[in-house]
């Protein structure tokens, strides 16, 4: 089952999160069709999400959005999380292919390429922070990690990963995120920075069942980790037929009556989720009345 799970170790000196989203990772390919690759990118972006809005707990009503504008295939990535769990995304060319890296792996910094990073954190309450920082691989999770290290000078450790089946769906999804606080002792700088080089793959301990505690626990095996929080995770969306009413009401007069020249209907895609709304001319016509 997907969950989130945050904890402070090592006397308090270092933040931890860790998240399974194998099903949400899984409903994002479905709602996409995305190409193995593809889905990889996104579901790490959304891991990373999911850990990132987390920290957002004392704005219930914010929202963190992640955008990734890459010079590979994938064309971009942008996603959207709470700190209710609800994480939503898509990619630009959801099918987007590429060649196996030297590894025999799934080449996300490949089909992401160079780029920019953009975070933005709205609370609701005043203006949006916004950051971007360009890429330094593609890879995300040592993009994530960067733009802790810049913009937030929190030095992190972030591990994001997902593994395919044979037949392309998603086997498991999901990563960890570890910061060290400013007092962090020196000792607990190198109890982590050990701990972290022995980590080889994300996927490989959640392969092994393992829940996020337990991935936690097993990334800081000699360390004392004490939980402060668990929540659900998923992918959903909060499109709805109203909302996108109002979408079609902005593009103004002009617009909307060209659109009722057509004899069939029209339908409108949410890009998060790719439900479609389907509006007749008549109902176009109806729109028009409101303006």
């Amino acid at each position: 089952m997907d969950g989130l799970v945050r904890a402070i170790a090592d006397n308090a000196q270092l933040r931890c999160f860790a998240v399974k989203t194998t099903e949400m990772t899984e409903a994002a390919r479905k709602a996409h069709n995305t190409s193995p690759v593809v889905t990889a990118a996104l579901g790490r972006l959304m891991s990373g999400a999911a850990m990132m809005a987390s920290m957002m707990e004392d704005t219930p009503e914010g929202l963190l959005t992640l955008q990734i504008d890459g010079e590979g295939d994938v064309g971009g990535l942008v996603v959207t999380a709470d700190a209710h769990g609800h994480v939503k995304g898509y990619a630009r060319n959801p099918q987007a292919i590429c060649p196996a890296s030297s590894a025999g792996k799934l080449d996300v910094g490949r089909i992401v390429g160079p780029g920019y990073l953009t975070v933005i954190r709205d609370t609701g309450n005043a203006e949006p922070y916004n950051s971007r920082i360009e890429l330094v691989s593609g890879e995300i999770g040592d993009d994530l990690a960067q733009y802790f290290a810049v913009s937030e000078q929190v030095p992190s450790g972030v591990g994001l990963g997902v593994l395919m089946n044979r037949d392309n769906t998603v086997k498991v999804a999901g990563g960890f995120m570890i910061q060290l606080m400013p007092f962090a002792s020196d000792e607990c700088v190198s109890r982590l920075e050990e701990a972290l080089s022995h980590i080889t793959s994300v996927t490989a301990l959640l392969d092994t069942g393992i829940d996020p505690e337990e991935m936690l626990r097993t990334i800081l095996h000699d360390v004392d980790v004490e939980i402060t929080g668990r929540s659900p995770v998923s992918f959903r969306c909060n499109c709805s037929r109203n909302r996108v009413e109002k979408a079609l009401i902005s593009l103004g007069r002009s617009q909307l009556e060209e659109l009722t020249s057509d004899t069939e209907p029209i339908e409108m895609k949410c890009q998060f989720c790719n439900t479609a709304y389907s509006f007749t001319p008549r109902e176009i016509r109806e729109l028009l009345t409101t303006l």
